[in-house]
């Protein structure tokens, strides 16, 4: 062999080499898809996911990427399953949009839980980590990271409900389980509709008022209708959110890359959200006032009648704790609430 032949020998070989590299490089990318119900321009989108997103692709080298999808594949209450099963990679939403699935998370969404969100949400995290992470309904997913939006107020167009009697026979718009129970009891008359519906609902004369976080009332430009907003210490109810990812899907990227993703989220992801979420409930309340808002404490009979409806509430749910995987829900609740007061101060 001649000295030109060996040297084009070289160059092919390297070339074949180089291409070898890229093409293993190429196929180290895993690239995962999630599925979101809220348009791209949403605070949870834009100021919590897509950041972490960002975050995890920085600290896998690239390795990871995450896609979020034009639309989502489901409707909100399918998101979970969409992630147990694969149909996303990673999704998000409400846990109580199935409430008899996740009946376990019910206690974190009680009245005066708490109304500061990166307290709540951290501390529905770690109370997830210390009870409940081994419970069958949580099997298919990886748990990413847990949500609350800073405690939900009654909002009313032309009057501040104030007394136990501004309650009776008023058609509220309400979202889940607790909300419901919660109005029944108080002697008002639940109207089951999204939060984006609100506004057609009052229009309508469907609803005489309607349950919000503050922010909701801004969000979903409510506040030309709500003006009149009752604020029930530690929140008249919550809402409790999970961030999850197909299992399977999360153990089969390599080791380095699961403790990348790990560190990313768990504790780390429930503070970002709540820091959002108050953020968000800061600043619409503050809106509010300046555009000439009316905002009232309850009367002590009707904050009576609301810590009623939770400590019945709560008797119930310890006492069908064993039916949805939790041996002491006495514990669980005490163990929560332990931590929020921890967190908040």
């Amino acid at each position: 062999m001649n000295a030109r032949i060996r040297i084009h020998s070289l160059i092919a070989g390297t070339a074949l080499m180089v291409t070898g590299l890229s093409q293993t490089a190429q196929a180290q990318t895993t690239t995962l898809t999630m599925s979101s119900w809220v348009p791209p321009a949403h605070y949870v989108v834009k100021d919590i996911l897509q950041p972490w997103m960002a975050d995890v692709e920085k600290a896998t080298e690239g390795r990871v990427k995450i896609n979020l999808l034009p639309k989502p594949v489901g409707a909100p209450a399918q998101h979970w399953e969409l992630a147990r099963k694969g149909i996303a990679d990673i999704t998000w939403g409400n846990f109580t949009y199935e409430p008899d699935r996740f009946k376990s998370v019910w206690f974190s969404e009680l009245p005066m839980m708490g109304n500061n969100a990166e307290a709540s949400s951290v501390a529905l995290w770690r109370t997830y980590s210390q009870f409940l992470a081994s419970n069958d309904v949580f099997k298919g997913v990886t748990l990413l990271g847990t949500g609350m939006f800073g405690g939900g107020q009654f909002h009313h167009p032309s009057k501040v409900i104030d007394t136990p009697d501004d309650l009776k026979g008023q058609k509220v718009r309400m979202g889940g389980p607790i909300q419901k129970r919660l109005l029944e009891d108080l002697g008002a008359i639940p109207v089951a509709g999204p939060g984006t519906k609100a506004y057609e609902l009052l229009e309508g004369g469907v609803i005489d008022a309607s349950l919000h976080a503050m922010e909701s009332v801004v969000n979903f430009r409510l506040d030309g209708k709500l003006k009149n907003h009752t604020i029930i210490p530690g929140g008249l109810y919550d809402a409790s959110f999970f961030i999850a990812m197909n299992e399977g899907k999360f153990k089969s990227l390599s080791a380095a890359d699961q403790q990348a993703i790990q560190k990313l989220s768990g504790e780390a992801l429930s503070r970002r959200w709540g820091q959002q979420f108050d953020k968000q409930n800061k600043e619409a309340e503050a809106k509010l006032r300046a555009n000439g808002h009316k905002f009232a404490q309850p009367s002590p009979a009707l904050l009576d009648n609301i810590r009623k409806v939770r400590t019945a509430m709560l008797a119930e749910l310890h006492k069908e704790g064993a039916a949805f995987g939790v041996k002491d829900h006495n514990a669980l609740v005490g163990y929560y609430e332990q931590q929020y007061k921890a967190l908040a101060k």
